[in-house]
């Protein structure tokens, strides 16, 4: 059994970092199913003065419990480094790719993750990592055109100042991604190189997820697949924007106002719903079922939830597994973050297979029938009317995904190819107005 180790977290707050809870797991070397951990807040965050202190989890209310689990926090899964910054830090730390290094990885690579909660032992390492490099690799900001052409002041610093600074450790997916941090003249800077108070504008970028066509064809799509979704009254944030084969994605945890830069609480369903790892597959009754429990209108983000999944369906995003769905906390308001992650994934290479369907609670049968879905949730008989017409209304704005598709620049074949899933899914939304009429 491997030593007791403790990851020290830190949460944004007051316009600054503070300590606010410890995480020690029995053995790091089990991972993080099959390893006990404590999780308990910092006393001196638990009695700070002033407002009631923010959770790092939502299913991990402030207070003084010690908390003891046969397996680690799910939250702590949302700070894992994943793609390509797992790849890096693993060389830099000289680990084989396998759940006992998601610990030491997490230690590592957590110093500035989505959201608003970071690991100290991260931040040392970064710290540490960024100080054997010259300052004058980073202190310059760069041209959109240099970004664009990967010539060498951006590669240098990417590869340099690392993908450690690019944040890239911190978001997790296959595709390859990094942050970037615009400055007020304009110029690009890996994420965590430039202060708060000289931000302008944050971006995650996308690169494709692997060198063949179909890659950059997903990519290329993603930028109109979110345009249809916000034409169809989905939930969705800023405009994406595709420069070559790199997709710019603007930031919704993070808002620039008055010279500062506000670091809002998000947290994937996977964490919320206690899902530990990266290989479980729930239902989509359970990812739900938990979501409800913390959202502060759980009618709307039921509905919001069930519109976005029909659209997964209807325009073949196979790649709906939980942690492509997530919450945040803004103004006090709990809700499901603007879309994100929703492209063609029918076209990837590797042939992403729907990762959370539609179990019934009891029987475990996959439910293919909205009319079946809404029997069988977990809510009061007026709710349940009121879902029902919310999706039967929401039939009008299906009817119209061809010309909306192709408004929004989805390219023609794939436009195509999704006709017959579109027919299904708007067939099945007219019956639940026609049945309830």
């Amino acid at each position: 059994m491997g030593a007791k180790l403790e990851c020290h977290l830190e949460i944004y707050a007051d316009a600054g970092w503070r300590d606010c809870a410890i995480v020690t797991v029995d053995d790091p070397r089990a991972g993080g199913v099959r390893g006990r951990a404590t999780f308990e807040y910092e006393l001196d965050y638990v009695f700070s003065a002033g407002p009631a202190p923010a959770p790092v989890s939502l299913v991990l209310p402030v207070n003084t419990e010690l908390r003891q689990t046969e397996h680690w926090p799910s939250f702590l899964y949302d700070l894992v480094p994943q793609g390509n910054g797992r790849k890096y830090l693993l060389g830099q730390l000289r680990l084989a790719d396998d759940a006992a290094a998601d610990f030491a990885l997490i230690c590592a690579g957590a110093f500035n993750p989505i959201g608003c909660i970071r690991v100290r032992e991260a931040v040392a390492y970064f710290e540490q990592h960024a100080g054997r490099h010259a300052a004058s690799n980073v202190e310059h900001g760069l041209t959109l055109a240099q970004i664009l052409d990967r010539g060498e002041p951006f590669v240098e610093r990417m590869l340099v100042h690392s993908m450690l600074a690019a944040g890239t450790t911190g978001i997790q997916g296959a595709a390859p991604k990094f942050l970037l941090t615009q400055d007020r003249a304009g110029l690009w800077h890996a994420d965590g190189a430039l202060p708060d108070a000289e931000a302008a504008n944050h971006v995650i970028v996308k690169l494709p997820r692997g060198k063949a066509e179909a890659d950059r064809k997903v990519l290329r799509n993603e930028a109109a697949y979110m345009r249809v979704a916000r034409e169809l009254g989905l939930r969705t944030a800023g405009e994406i924007t595709l420069h070559g084969d790199m997709l710019f994605i603007p930031r919704f945890d993070r808002t620039v106002s008055g010279g500062s830069v506000l670091r809002h609480h998000q947290e994937s369903a996977a964490s919320i719903a206690g899902i530990v790892g990266f290989d479980m597959r729930p239902s989509q009754f359970d990812v739900l079922h938990a979501l409800r429990k913390v959202v502060t209108d759980p009618q709307a983000e039921t509905l919001e939830f069930l519109k976005r999944d029909v659209l997964n369906l209807a325009m073949r995003n196979t790649d709906n597994h939980a942690r492509n769905t997530a919450v945040q906390v803004r103004d006090g308001v709990v809700r499901l973050t603007p879309l994100f992650d929703f492209a063609p994934m029918y076209l990837d290479p590797e042939g992403i297979a729907r990762a959370s369907r539609w179990y019934h609670p009891q029987g475990g049968n996959e439910l293919q029938h909205w009319r079946n879905v809404l029997a069988a949730l977990d809510v009061g008989d007026a709710e349940r009317a009121a879902l029902r017409e919310g999706l039967a209304a929401f039939a009008e704005e299906v009817a119209r995904l061809d010309a909306v598709m192709h408004a929004a620049g989805v390219e023609d074949d794939i436009v195509t190819y999704l006709r017959p899933s579109i027919a299904g899914q708007l067939r099945q939304l007219q019956e639940l107005g026609v049945a309830h009429g």
